[in-house]
């Protein structure tokens, strides 16, 4: 039974928060490890942010009456790396705040349990993190919620809904922070933020009679008619229709602000960037649901915080390859478990990256980003060797990573298309395409970066939209697409 409660936690749960550095007392070899000096301090630290009422895992960790029935199902996981949920894989360059426990951390826990799973002196117990129910960073600048709930069922299959947030801006403006904060957090897994100033996420949004719309990936939608190619080009890019001299179109490549998921704090960018947000946009709340057991109705808020004035620099996004794949004639036969996407750009200019993040749906198995410098060491940005669609984020480098001009970036996907692949959501399995729904496939991992000198910036700019355009040009991927859609739509 623990063990299969492992399982559901792992299924269910991201846990959330930094990993804090303690230094509990270590136990030594001969006296017996307790939960009040040993273990808590662990679990307080990297559990108990997601592991506590209100929050979406099935169960607290909070005092020893909670942990004691679990503990053998605590040093499972522990040991098993399936908790606290961490997908980021060894990099050369350190993430901020990782949630991954040490060595001693999993090998504490394990005698804990092997010495009977004691509680101690309460006294050794240490205080509870102190957790923010309101917003986080104080009160946002701008708050906005869903027009209408959304009705999540108690039983059955998990949920993937976008619903169109309406901004309302009246002028460009500077975004350095987000926060999300969901009603019926029992039920939202995650949701990742994307811009649409095309209006085609309203569009959608008016033809189902339920709030929102299913599928897709907010924001980006691949039109066959109406709009022409420019207009499908433009919606996956995420690009509006304002001419904005200011405009990063790098950066809104993957259309997105980022995301959240199951304990997760606001985003924050680093001091001196900012998201650009083009007047009349409206947000795209891409939101995973699954059941609690009884009904529940989400309408969650999302509060914006504005950058008092333009940021000091700009960023862009290296999305590889682009625009999630769209052009690579992505075709993953039945029983394919090793088919593979690859895409590498040179970066012209030197950059500091200080970001990393990928995205993938249900077939999806390994990420791997590396930098080839120019003296020939490769370096790994992002390895995912268990890719998971439902445990996606972005990584946040704990310092700003210098890549020097010449330096090759090279990225590589693959995807499983067995019967092994527990998260195969075709039994037996089928042929999949590129597309939106979640049971289609996509792919890419983006680097977010600044230009070290911010006067170069134009420079990277242009060359990762010729390679955008090189790849429109010279792979079939986007053609095939839109002739199939064109096809279905007769």
């Amino acid at each position: 039974m623990a063990l299969k409660r492992v399982a559901s936690l792992a299924s269910v749960v991201l846990a959330a928060g930094a990993l804090v550095t303690h230094h509990e007392a270590v136990p030594s070899a001969q006296a017996p490890v307790t939960f009040s000096e040993h273990v808590a301090p662990i679990l307080f630290a990297n559990c108990t942010s997601c592991h506590r009422p209100g929050e979406a895992a099935p169960f607290a960790l909070m005092s020893y009456r909670d942990a004691r029935p679990l503990a053998k199902a605590i040093a499972s996981a522990t040991a098993a790396h399936a908790m606290p949920p961490w997908k980021a894989g060894p990099s050369d360059y350190p993430f901020a705040n990782a949630r991954q426990l040490s060595a001693d951390h999993i090998a504490t826990i394990q005698k804990w349990v092997a010495d009977g799973a004691l509680e101690g002196d309460p006294s050794r117990l240490p205080a509870l993190p102190t957790f923010t129910d309101g917003w986080q960073l104080g009160p946002p600048d701008l708050t906005v919620s869903m027009s209408e709930a959304f009705e999540v069922p108690a039983r059955g299959p998990d949920v993937y809904r976008n619903f169109v947030v309406p901004l309302n801006l009246d002028r460009d403006t500077w975004v350095r922070a987000i926060e999300f904060r969901p009603s019926a957090r029992s039920v939202v897994h995650h949701s990742l933020f994307f811009l649409d100033a095309t209006g085609s996420a309203r569009e959608r949004d008016a033809e189902d009679p339920l709030p929102g719309f299913p599928g897709g990936m907010g924001s980006g939608r691949v039109a066959s008619g109406g709009r022409g190619g420019r207009g499908a080009l433009a919606g996956l890019l995420g690009v509006g229709g304002t001419a904005n001299p200011d405009d990063d179109p790098v950066a809104r490549v993957a259309g997105n602000l980022g995301g959240w998921a199951l304990g997760g704090r606001a985003l924050e960018l680093p001091s001196g960037l900012a998201f650009f947000v083009a007047k009349g946009s409206d947000l795209i709340l891409s939101t995973h649901f699954h059941s609690s057991g009884k009904v529940e109705r989400e309408k969650s808020s999302v509060g914006l915080y504005f950058s008092s004035s333009p940021p000091t620099q700009a960023f862009s996004t290296i999305q590889l390859p682009p625009i999630f794949g769209v052009f690579e004639g992505l075709d993953i036969p039945a029983d394919d478990g090793h088919y593979t996407l690859k895409d590498s750009f040179v970066i012209p200019v030197d950059v500091r990256a200080f970001s990393v993040g990928a995205h993938a749906h249900y077939l999806g198995k390994q990420m791997r980003l590396t930098a080839t410098l120019p003296n020939g060491d490769v370096k790994t940005l992002l390895r995912i060797d268990d890719w998971d669609f439902s445990w996606q984020e972005r990584y946040r480098f704990a310092d700003f990573v210098s890549l020097p001009k010449g330096t090759r970036l090279d990225a590589e996907i693959s995807y499983d298309n067995t019967s092994a692949n527990k998260r195969n959501p075709s039994h037996p399995p089928v042929r999949v395409t590129w597309g939106e729904e979640s049971n289609d496939e996509m792919g890419s991992i983006g680097l977010q970066v600044v230009a070290a000198s911010p006067g170069e910036l134009p420079q990277l700019r242009q060359a990762f939209l010729a390679h955008v355009r090189q790849a429109a040009v010279t792979r079939p991927g986007l053609g095939q697409l839109l002739r199939r859609r064109q096809s279905q739509a007769r």
